[in-house]
């Protein structure tokens, strides 16, 4: 039996870390619940572990952008999402979805990552040592956290790291909830001539990069098929794995003795990544999935054309899967988590996101072994209002 009255979903979080109390008592008892989204459909929320993965793994439920509706309310909304543009390849299904990720996995190459690995420590330390001469307190955020992930997807597509702060600003308002009509078109037409000028220039004059190496694995693909490809990765390469980093420095540093654990122990750095990645599930809501026909999920009939919104957030601390999932635990085996989604769809750039965040943990808390927040943790202003949370500033002292 569903429940009486429908949810609504927020973004907002119990504390710094924990979803909503509302969405984890709905867990409890409805891991499959009904919902209604911002725009007024009655769609279905999965909240339980095992709900979200069977969801996120059926071909009989769409990513297809134009059927999905408006989880939570936003300023700019439209009134009916369009179809996304060739190459937003997230927003596919196949056999066009295929086609994008077999191209883009081929680009994603062991060798590349290993390069990447080496270039990435050498960029983690540069940073470290600029912050070092800043002093005592810095914000970690800005010095840190945001540009190595800038720089790291500006050197795989290619862009000139000198733009960063257009793209940063331009990705900034795409994800704020608080942008309205006008800020979206700009921010999106502004980003997305710069990348088809990028697009031009690689045409005629290729380099060992991203773009350049679709541009010969595929001599078909269109301008606008690799413009939207560059938008899609350089927005998700950046502002998602920065936020990870920072928010995971912040849960550490307010869990002491989960802290001390991982400076005793450095080899539990990979298992504390995932368990990083579990326990903050930084995606505020989505994956969103539309029924392409009427579907059982759970002994619930979910009817062709709802929409259902998986949280990521209270899936990943679902009891039913982890034990004491409420407590953060760098001893932890999580890595079935499913911080990068689960199915066809799963993030593509996961490994590259793995490598910044081991490398960047790694190299900061050996760096500086009395690092310490600066301000007390409830004056840490938080990214509710943001497709991706984390924090706006984290100011640390060492």
């Amino acid at each position: 039996m569903d429940q009486a009255t429908p949810t609504t979903y927020t973004t907002v979080r119990d504390g710094i870390f924990h979803p909503p109390p509302h969405i984890e008592a709905l867990r409890a008892h409805a891991p499959l619940a009904r919902m209604t989204f911002a725009d007024g459909h009655l769609g279905w929320l999965a909240t339980g572990y095992a709900v979200s993965r069977a969801v996120l793994a059926d071909p009989r439920f769409s990513a297809r952008g134009e059927l999905k509706h408006p989880p939570v309310p936003r300023v700019g909304e439209l009134e009916q999402s369009p179809s996304a543009p060739p190459g937003i390849f997230i927003q596919h299904d196949n056999p066009e979805h295929q086609r994008y990720r077999r191209l883009l996995v081929g680009q994603f190459t062991v060798r590349r990552m290993r390069l990447l690995t080496d270039w990435i420590e050498k960029v983690t330390e540069s940073h470290l040592d600029a912050m070092e001469r800043i002093g005592s307190p810095a914000d970690l955020f800005e010095n840190f956290a945001l540009p190595l992930p800038s720089l790291v997807i500006s050197e795989m597509l290619g862009v000139p790291y000198a733009d960063r702060e257009r793209f940063q600003h331009d990705t900034a308002v795409w994800s704020s909830f608080n942008s309205d009509l006008e800020e979206l078109a700009k921010a999106f037409g502004g980003l997305t001539m710069y990348l088809h000028n990028l697009v031009v220039r690689k045409r005629s004059a290729p380099e060992d990069d991203i773009l350049s190496g679709l541009m010969a694995a595929d001599p078909e693909l269109t301008d606008e098929e690799l413009t939207s490809i560059a938008y899609l990765l350089l927005v998700a390469g950046h502002e998602t794995t920065a936020n990870q980093l920072a928010l995971g420095v912040l849960a550490l540093l307010t869990n002491p003795a989960q802290l001390a654990a991982l400076r005793a122990d450095p080899s539990l750095t990979d298992n504390a990544v995932e368990e990083l990645l579990r326990y903050l599930s930084i995606v505020h809501h989505g994956p969103t999935r539309a029924a392409l026909e009427d579907v059982e999920v759970d002994g619930r009939l979910i009817r062709k054309g709802e929409v259902v919104m998986v949280s990521l957030t209270a899936a990943n601390r679902d009891p039913e899967r982890f034990d004491h999932p409420e407590l953060l635990d760098v001893t932890r085996s999580a890595t079935s988590h499913l911080g990068f989604g689960h199915g066809a769809h799963q993030c593509l750039g996961q490994q590259l996101a793995r490598i910044e965040l081991r490398v960047g943990l790694t190299a900061l808390l050996r760096r500086f072994p009395h690092l310490r927040l600066a301000v007390p943790p409830e004056e840490i202003r938080l990214r509710h209002d943001m497709q991706v949370y984390g924090v706006y500033e984290l100011p640390v002292a060492w």
